[in-house]
């Protein structure tokens, strides 16, 4: 019997049976089209393996409705004719899996960038302003409002040829449409002013898309319900404003934020730092005033049994996943078979939106796969020679190259010297934001530990003596690496501890710590302690803090810097500890910043000094003590190289991965692992 009947129960939009409850959201891959920003193979791949999974729906985010006046970027093409085949096969490869492709339609309106400068055309806000830019902003001229509204016509009736067979239109998140249903859309014509002026425009767009493409065919808005900042509106003016959309639309996707404000881009796209599902409440304000129009929940969604209570409560009528599903795209069908404890839940780290941002590229920290769907959808399934393997470290890395030697049908020995495999993360197992990477861990553990293939010995070290008695054909380590503990004088006094040890005991923190180093390790640490009521402090040598290149989990680390007003000194050298704390030396210059001097690029704090409550310059070499009752250093890892070296040479392969190489994050930990064990075998 189906443990989640509502979250499986069909639903009908229009004259569309949709399988599930459980759609894709949509996602822009930008950088993965081929020639003429046609679907290309890769990016077929990536959105056909949502489909595999069970999703109800998988979307095809930020495909413009008009890219003359409306595209900010490079952005996939359905107004080519060209396009039709690459189109075609793109929904024809996800539709045959049982989802329905949709197509959702956006306009970046005074934010259009590419339309402006690459291609040299005039764009438009709903009212006069300034973009993202700088650039002065005309409001749109009815003349234009109105070919607008044929150009999404005629785009929905372009994808629903091609196959796709559902579009949504992007009406939040601060674009076009979403500046129309503003509360500061003050145009004095029929397109403003008044509420119902303001919907207007978007329920034109939906009666020219019934018009072109069948009153059954099914249409669903995405919109912020609130833009979360006190100059935007909020859940109430929304609750007022759907009113008006009812009927008109067989769906509304309750989304919050607003793009081009990077305060809350971690609030659209919740951060580790946000509860589960902490934007459901807004899809349950406005499923409160509606009474025809389905209401789709988004945001930090993953448990099937949170899912199910969503649905079962009434709260939403579908529930939507974006990182989810590259967490892992076979989520649905886990849930739905009783396989829900093998669900790898995200763990909300961003190194997805980062790495689109930075590398052009689609990862996942956690699902190798993600990015090589076509390379893994035609990998050989078995390996030509079966090995016997060694896996010595059960963390991230350890734990998934073991289980995909296993799963490829090898013989497989995972020692771990410790009582519990997960290895350094560990620490942070009473970090509340850090509780899914926690569930990851246990769950991979758990897998570990039920695999028949797998030889799993605890409190084992891996020893040569101990490779050698297991003879293997191949040795895969990844015994990590040990924390840096720098030579500063009274670096051994009893009020002094690494970042490993505080979270491990954190009652033995004083009220008023300070952290030195300023990389994420410890930021989040500090951001730990303060949320638990100390005032905990960060020193750094550097002039700015280092998120690791994680631009996007950096916004949200900055979110909680401010939340909780974080002391951070930066610029400064710890020369030596004592019981009141840390004597710092200041190693900047007279172009630094002065003190209490906020340096922000980007919506990203970038550096905080903090010395004093006047404006002086601070001269090179100046020295003042930080008072602290307990002194953590956080300073980074350095990599059990020579330990690892020991195992070499002695099985005929010998492969080396994670933080024993290199200081490395999850995912590189992940990727590596995972693609070294898929390989095996081939010689």
């Amino acid at each position: 019997m189906n443990k989640y009947p509502h979250l499986f129960e069909p639903l009908t939009l229009g004259r569309t049976q949709f399988r599930n409850r459980i759609f894709a959201a949509p996602v822009g891959l930008e950088h993965y089209p081929a020639d003429n920003m046609f679907p290309g193979d890769d990016f077929i791949a990536y959105f056909e393996r949502k489909a595999e999974g069970g999703a109800a729906t998988v979307s095809i985010g930020s495909i413009m409705a008009d890219n003359d006046r409306g595209a900010v970027g490079a952005t996939i093409r359905l107004d080519d004719p060209h396009a039709l085949a690459p189109h075609f096969r793109l929904t024809s490869c996800i539709n045959r899996h049982g989802a329905v492709a949709d197509a959702e339609l956006q306009h970046c309106g005074p934010n259009a960038y590419y339309s402006h400068y690459a291609l040299g055309n005039e764009i438009y806000g709903a009212t006069d302003g300034v973009n993202g830019l700088g650039m002065e902003v005309k409001a749109m001229p009815e003349d234009i409002i109105l070919q607008t509204i044929e150009k999404y016509g005629d785009a929905a009736q372009t994808a629903k040829h091609c196959g796709y067979g559902m579009v949504t239109i992007a009406a939040g998140h601060g674009w076009l449409l979403n500046q129309f249903l503003s509360n500061k859309n003050n145009r004095n014509d029929q397109w403003g002013g008044s509420l119902e002026n303001r919907v207007r425009f978007v329920n034109a767009i939906a009666d020219n898309i019934k018009k072109k493409c069948g009153r059954g065919f099914p249409i669903n808005l995405r919109i912020s319900v609130t833009e979360c900042s006190p100059e935007g509106y909020d859940e109430e003016y929304a609750k007022e404003f759907v009113k008006l959309l009812d009927g008109k639309w067989d769906m509304i996707n309750a989304s919050v934020g607003a793009h081009e404000n990077p305060d809350v881009f971690t609030t659209t796209h919740p951060s580790m730092f946000l509860e589960d599902g902490v934007n459901v409440k807004y899809a349950a304000a406005i499923k409160s005033v509606l009474k025809e129009t389905k209401v789709a929940a988004v945001g930090a969604l993953a448990e099937p049994e949170f899912l199910e209570e969503i649905i079962a409560s009434g709260q939403a009528d579908v529930v939507m996943m974006a990182r989810e599903l590259f967490a892992d795209p076979d989520m649905p069908f886990k849930a739905q078979t009783g396989h829900e404890k093998e669900i790898r839940k995200c763990i909300r780290c961003f190194e997805c939106f980062s790495c689109q941002f930075t590398k052009l590229s689609n990862i996942c920290a956690i699902n190798p796969e993600i990015g090589f769907e076509r390379e893994v959808k035609y990998a050989d399934p078995t390996p030509k020679y079966k090995k016997k393997v060694l896996v010595a470290g059960g963390g991230p890395g350890g734990m998934m190259a073991a289980l995909t030697a296993a799963d490829r049908g090898h013989e497989v020995t995972l020692v771990e010297k410790t009582g519990r495999l997960g290895g350094a993360l560990l620490c942070e197992q009473n970090v509340p934001f850090k509780q899914n990477l926690m569930h990851y861990l246990d769950q991979q553990a758990q897998l570990c530990a039920d695999n028949e293939s797998i030889d799993l010995r605890l409190n084992t070290e891996a020893t040569p003596e101990l490779v050698k008695d297991i003879n293997p054909d191949v040795v895969i380590c990844a015994i990590g690496a040990k924390q840096i503990v720098p030579k500063i004088p009274g670096i051994d006094g009893k009020n002094v501890m690494s970042v490993e040890y505080a979270y491990m005991h954190p009652d033995e923190v004083g009220d008023n710590p300070i952290i030195l180093g300023g990389g994420l390790s410890g930021i989040e640490c500090a951001l730990f302690f303060n949320g638990m009521g100390k005032k905990a402090k960060i020193m750094e040598m550097s002039n700015a803090l280092n998120f690791s290149g994680n631009i996007i989990h950096s916004m949200a680390v900055n979110v909680e810097l401010k939340k909780y007003n974080v002391e951070i000194i930066t610029s400064t050298k710890a020369v030596e500890i004592t019981d009141k704390g840390v004597l710092g030396e200041f190693v900047g210059d007279s172009a630094s910043p002065a003190p209490e001097c906020k340096t922000i690029t980007d919506g990203v704090l970038q550096s905080v000094i903090t010395r004093g409550t006047n404006d002086e310059e601070v001269e090179m070499g100046a020295r003042k003590l930080y008072e602290a009752d307990t002194v953590i250093y956080a300073l980074g890892t350095r990599p059990l190289r020579e330990d690892a070296q020991k195992l070499n040479g002695i099985a005929p392969l010998f492969f080396q991965l994670g933080d024993c190489l290199d200081s490395r994050n999850v995912y590189t930990a992940n990727s590596t692992a995972y693609t070294i064990a898929r390989d095996l075998g081939r010689y």
